[in-house]
């Protein structure tokens, strides 16, 4: 037997060379003695050629004129130079062909529900009912060999740095603090339940007290929340820890591992990050994971617009606007759009201002020539542009803005696709204020250190404790999140009280680690990068879903296998469980 060849790896060199290649086929083209085939495997495709004229027996074309789309095969031949004028230099192999001298059909294929080609119009939902056939696509393909070199690269840079790859639990302990928990329930032990990890934070923690210094995982972890582009309930990270660091090592080993990873994709990465505060990022931005790809950054003008007879402006706590270049030409149609997405994000109203010979604006009895040249400079503004102003609580001025920003900015075309921003963003808060639940919740999590100096600030003035928090980002999406950990049993402790767990609920809930950290905890801190998340950006896809092999939808439905699903009686009896109407 021949020695097997990848379809997609044939060129010029190769001429002369007697292979086989195996796969399935894309197409077929019969001409009665000249038959095309083209055959496909995941490294791409190549054109195969029947002829009588060429060493192609009658069994050879029989066999080749019974083929159809899908069908398996493997076709043994010589690989030749196409002739003038018959090369494809739109096809990696475009410039051989193989002529086949066999032709074996090891298994037929029913018609697929659609085309097995990187452009098809076949519904998402049909696609994923059909993952197995959506993933011979090429584009899908290459997306998983994108993910294993990642993945490849990533290991074999962590172990360079002296890290070592630790598998934690999977079925773990819940602890109801942040997203909803996956429950798994024990037969052994009726009654009780174990959680699947939303992130292996404690046990990399504990990692650290057992002394092992610096760990690392490619982890799978599970969030029972609801979905977005990029989102899904189990999900994978690159899961890192390490002792006696501080931030400062966190940069230079992240930076350096994307040095090493996104040129994969033909990313070029400049180092060092630029590093920009929490407040600052919100302030310019709206949004504490900024796209700084393009401009239309926030203004605060304030001061000018409360000098405007105008009550919205006169009572705001804050007035905070952005520029749409050349937005002057958007119709008042779409300015009025623009108006209702404000109001449905949180706004009361949105004022627009257009800089152009009309001076239009939905304020415009209310400005002078004055407070409009007054506003123009504040904005930045220039002949031909837009200003879209919000005005009244800060943080709903800054979440309104900052998603309108991006959305105007991607409708007009200003954001460039293939620029590649990295930022470091820190000095986070360390708590949230919920006004649901009229309580503080931990920003990241609650075991971040407080930042120097704020340990006193715990109790007495938690809204204004800084945290020793960093997160990395990319063109507005956050590739990771991290920070230095609590190692003090006595601070960890208060960390808890401040988000209002009780002593007896923290040692029923986290006492095995306050415990551990009795025993000589070494300063540590680290990151969990989103692999998912890293590798859509690098395969330039729009959603999750492309990148991972067997994804789930929206609702959180695996729509081939149709999971979740019932179980049968008998199960939930051994389980001890009794489910609600």
């Amino acid at each position: 037997m021949m020695k097997r060849a990848y379809a997609g790896t044939l060129r010029r060199e190769d001429v002369g060379k007697k292979i086989s290649l195996s796969g399935w086929v894309q197409k077929r083209r019969d001409f009665g003695e000249l038959i095309f085939i083209d055959v496909r495997d995941r490294s791409g495709i190549c054109q195969v050629v029947v002829d009588r004229e060429r060493g192609a027996d009658e069994a050879t074309t029989t066999a080749s004129k019974e083929l159809r789309t899908e069908f398996v095969v493997r076709i043994e031949g010589e690989v030749f130079e196409r002739g003038e004028g018959q090369k494809n230099p739109k096809m990696p192999t475009g410039e051989v062909e193989l002529v086949a001298t066999h032709v074996e059909i090891l298994n037929r294929a029913a018609t697929p529900p659609f085309m097995i080609e990187d452009e098809t119009d076949a519904a998402e939902e049909l696609r994923l009912k059909y993952r197995y056939l959506d993933l011979r696509r090429p584009a899908l393909t290459r997306n998983m060999m994108l993910r294993h070199k990642v993945a490849f690269a990533v290991r074999n840079y962590m172990n360079r740095q002296d890290f070592l790859e630790v598998e934690t639990p999977i079925l773990g302990k819940s602890t109801p603090e942040g997203a909803r928990d996956y429950l798994v329930p024990s037969r052994v032990h009726k009654g009780t339940f174990y959680a699947l990890p939303q992130s292996p934070q404690i046990f990399k923690q504990l990692c650290m007290v057992a002394g092992l210094e610096r760990y690392f995982q490619i982890a799978r972890c599970f969030r029972d929340e609801d979905l977005r582009r990029d989102r899904q309930p189990e999900f994978t990270q690159v899961d890192i820890e390490a002792s006696f660091i501080d931030e400062e090592f966190i940069y230079s080993l992240i930076e350096g591992l994307f040095e090493e990873v996104f040129p994969i994709a033909g990313i070029e990465v400049k180092t060092p990050f630029p590093r920009m505060s929490w407040h600052e990022a919100v302030d310019r931005f709206g949004i504490d994971r900024p796209d700084t790809r393009f401009g239309m950054e926030l203004k605060d003008i304030t001061a000018v617009a409360q000098t405007i007879e105008f009550e919205p402006f006169r009572s705001a706590a804050a007035v905070r606007g952005i520029v749409v270049p050349n937005g002057a030409a958007l119709s008042r149609k779409r300015i009025d759009e623009v108006t209702e997405e404000a109001k449905k994000l949180g706004a009361s109203g949105l004022v627009w201002i257009k800089f152009d010979a009309q001076r239009g604006s939905s304020i415009k009895k209310f400005l002078t020539d004055a407070t409009f040249d007054s506003l123009r400079q504040a904005l930045g503004a220039g002949e031909g542009d837009l200003a879209l102003i919000v005005a009244g609580r800060l943080t709903m001025v800054w979440d309104v803005l900052g998603q309108l920003r991006l959305r105007v900015a991607k409708e007009q075309g200003l954001i460039p696709s293939e620029k590649f921003d990295f930022l470091w963003v820190t000095n986070f808060p360390l708590f949230e204020w919920d006004e649901q639940e009229q309580r503080w919740f931990a920003r990241h999590h609650p075991f971040t250190s407080p930042a120097v100096g704020d340990i006193e600030k715990l109790e007495s003035d938690p809204g204004a404790t800084m945290a020793r928090a960093y997160d990395v980002v990319m063109n507005g999406l956050e590739l990771g999140g991290g920070s230095i950990r609590i190692n003090q049993p006595e601070v960890q402790a208060r960390m808890f009280r401040a988000l209002g767990i009780s002593d007896e609920d923290a040692k029923e809930r986290f006492g095995f680690l306050i415990e551990a950290f009795r025993y000589g905890a070494p300063p540590h801190g680290g990151i969990a990068l989103g692999l998912d998340r890293i590798v859509m950006l690098m395969a330039r896809a729009e959603s999750l879903r492309d990148v991972i092999a067997f994804p789930k939808t929206a609702r959180a439905q695996d729509l081939m296998n149709d999971a979740p699903s019932n179980v049968d009686e008998k199960q939930l009896d051994e389980l001890g469980i009794a489910l609600k109407k």
